[in-house]
């Protein structure tokens, strides 16, 4: 008997289905499935898992976090533990009977790692089995098709590259997440978690942070004037752009008589904008979270979509099409959806097919789709990104856009000004694409010598404004330009700091005060536990593991090391750096003034006798006033009051939401309590192809 193994159960399903040419209802024990085929007089059982099947931890000896050395933690053994029992136990039932095992997970590290965990449970009972893996990009049958005509060998070195990754990852986090929770008292489920890629993430927030706290406010003034050519209105700006001096700007309002203007020059260019790459994890992120995803809801909507057969493999730093992508073939393929229907074929019609090119990687295809499905057949997030991925693979083989720009010189009683338009000649990719809209600004038709009537004369007071905040598509990009993490736990690294309550703010990425607190401490201490170039050399010292060059047991051995120095230097100063700590979370406490308006008091976070929290007046016992709680989710402060009743507004944070809500129990919003949820899980139902 052939046993494969598969990452999930819906890629199980799929496999299964492809190889023996028809749907299996498969046999359920538990969290465990499988299904049994014959195909060439072979037997044939695949047993999909749920992803990771073990899981690493310390001793139990270094459970608890009050009394533990971490100096002895830095050094502790990593234990491989059985996670999913069900799964586990099927594999070691159907070991006895496998001659042969053909490993069909995710083609990366962490799918390597996932397979190598199967075959070690599988070989505690079969030692002598045959060991293949199968690689594919997507799942159709054509791909897997090819994938199991042309099996290959498991990468061991990858997979102990993941595992290497694994055991770092949970060293640094172990150790520094109890040193912040230790000093500052946080403990249970208030801990201040940090690590590896968590804390430079973090660093990078702050940072954009305190760039704009530091920045200077500059007064400046623009003046605008509205013109009229043949009942025609068109607006034009001082040549120069910004006035820094105000006197300057006045003596340059003083233009008006005669009102009319004169054309004394007109500057004709053509533009060319060219057409976007496939897309990568990086660009495909960035261009999810504008259209109202998170980072990582974006990418778990991908990974269904490819486990279901619709799209690619969705974690690639590819941006380059490899010519074996028949893209005729996937276009006829989106001409089968009635939405893209119209739009493939103007493509199919072109004589020649040349895709957009960006930087190409060693690893999977860029992200495109690879098997129709109609818009009613999909929960309508999952559509969403279903098309954006298409019109991103349909952009990418239209035309570049062509636009013609103008730029006008008025001369208005010797006061310069410049009216800019904008027309498509060719809107080429854009056509295809909605996301990145194709502007027109139109002028009428104006000549050298031409008089222009004056309408109106504005003077703008404006300020100059800070740096942004990061969006998480930016974020994401700045992590991938310094190596911080992978194209396959960013999104997550990014969801961990809300869930942490470090930050704040879905569309413009805030801090919290805590947040800057554990920065700051960590950062005046000279720490190099939040400085992207740790981060970046442990994820080349683990690149060395994948290439065959270095042992996995060194790579984690010299991280140790490194690990060590680092606690040394801030356990020397980790009074002052839990004192920073608890002044922030002292602070973060305050949710806003007492609500007895003769009180004068702050409503601050307290806890019970049994360990429930609520919301009590600092004058207390001279002031009583109370209200409750949830008892689940971060907590944090939101500006401003309810709109109905007045009291303080307050925001939960959970694993899957987040919602806000006014303190008052009594309050009409309260029947929107914990209704207000942003992000919801996607369907587990499984998706039709028909």
């Amino acid at each position: 008997m052939i046993l494969i193994i598969a990452e999930k159960a819906i890629a199980g399903r799929r496999i299964a289905a492809i190889l023996a040419g028809k749907q299996l209802p498969g046999t359920r024990r538990g969290y465990a499935i499988r299904f049994d085929f014959e195909k060439d007089g072979k037997k044939y059982v695949v047993v999909p898992l749920s992803g990771h099947i073990v899981d690493i931890d310390f001793p139990l000896m270094y459970k608890q976090w009050l009394g533990t050395d971490l100096k002895k933690l830095v050094k502790a053994d990593v234990n491989y533990n059985e996670t999913e029992k069900s799964i586990s136990g099927l594999i070691k039932e159907v070991a006895p009977e496998i001659k042969e095992v053909i490993i069909a997970t995710d083609a990366d590290r962490e799918g390597e790692a996932i397979g190598l965990e199967a075959l070690n449970i599988l070989k505690e009972v079969n030692s002598t089995v045959k060991i293949k893996r199968a690689i594919f990009s997507a799942i159709t049958e054509k791909d897997i098709t090819d994938a199991f005509a042309n099996l290959s060998k498991l990468d061991f070195n990858l997979a102990e590259s993941a595992n290497s990754r694994r055991e770092i990852d949970l060293i640094w986090g172990a150790v520094l997440t109890r040193f912040l929770s230790l000093i500052s008292g946080r403990l249970g489920k208030e801990f201040l978690s940090t690590g590896r890629v968590q804390g430079p993430t973090l660093a990078l927030i702050v940072s954009r942070e305190k760039e704009r706290l530091a920045f200077v406010v500059k007064k400046y003034w623009q003046i605008q004037a509205v013109f009229e050519k043949d009942k025609a209105q068109f607006s034009a700006l001082h040549k120069e752009a910004k006035f820094w001096d105000q006197k300057k700007a006045e003596k340059a309002m003083k233009c008006t008589t005669p009102p009319k203007g004169i054309v004394t020059d007109i500057k004709k260019r053509k533009k060319v904008l060219a057409r976007p790459v496939p897309f990568n994890t990086t660009s495909f992120l960035r261009a999810a979270t504008p259209i109202g995803f998170t980072a990582g809801r974006a990418m778990q909507i991908a990974e269904s979509l490819y486990q279901s057969g619709f799209l690619s493999y969705p974690r690639t730093d590819n941006s380059v099409y490899p010519k074996t992508l028949d893209l005729k073939a996937t276009l006829k393929e989106l001409a089968k959806v009635k939405d893209f229907e119209k739009l493939a074929n103007e493509l199919l019609a072109f004589p020649k097919l040349d895709a957009s090119s960006g930087k190409l990687a060693k690893d999977h295809p860029p992200i495109h789709p690879v098997t129709a499905v109609q818009k009613e057949k999909l929960d309508p997030q999952m559509w969403k990104i279903y098309e954006l991925v298409c019109r991103r693979f349909m952009a990418t083989l239209a035309k570049d856009a062509l636009t013609e720009n103008l730029s006008v010189s008025i001369d208005l009683n010797k006061e310069p000004f410049v009216a800019t338009g904008q027309i498509y000649v060719e809107k080429g990719w854009k056509h295809f694409y909605p996301y990145s809209k194709a502007t027109e600004v139109l002028l009428p038709k104006l000549e050298k010598g031409n008089e222009v009537k004056l309408l109106k004369l504005d003077n703008l007071a404006k300020e100059t404004m800070p740096p942004a905040r990061y969006s998480q598509g930016a974020l994401i990009k700045a992590m991938s330009d310094l190596n911080l993490g992978t194209k396959s736990t960013r999104a997550e690294t990014i969801q961990k700091l809300y869930r942490r309550n470090y930050i704040e703010g879905q569309k413009s990425i805030a801090p919290t005060k805590i947040a800057i607190a554990v920065i700051n401490g960590l950062e005046k201490h000279n720490s190099v536990v939040v400085k992207p170039e740790m981060t970046s050399n442990l994820e080349k010292e683990m690149d060395l593991v994948a290439s065959g060059k270095k042992s996995k047991d060194d790579v984690v051995g010299d991280s140790r090391e490194f690990l060590l120095k680092a606690l040394l230097l801030l356990l020397e100063h980790k009074n002052e750096i839990g004192s920073e700590i608890r002044n922030a979370a002292r602070s973060d406490s305050i949710i806003g003034s007492c609500t007895d308006k003769n009180c004068g008091g702050q409503l601050l976070i307290r806890k019970g006798r049994t360990g429930k929290r609520f919301l009590g007046c600092s004058n207390y016992p001279k002031c009583t006033v109370t209200w409750p709680l949830p008892q689940k989710g971060l907590l944090s402060v939101v500006p401003g009051a309810c709109e109905h009743c007045g009291t303080p507004l307050i925001k939960i944070v959970g694993k899957r939401y987040h919602y806000q809500m006014c303190i008052n129990p009594k309050c009409k919003s309260k029947a929107d309590w914990g209704k207000k949820k942003e992000e919801k899980e996607i369907t587990k139902k499984p998706v039709s192809k028909n």
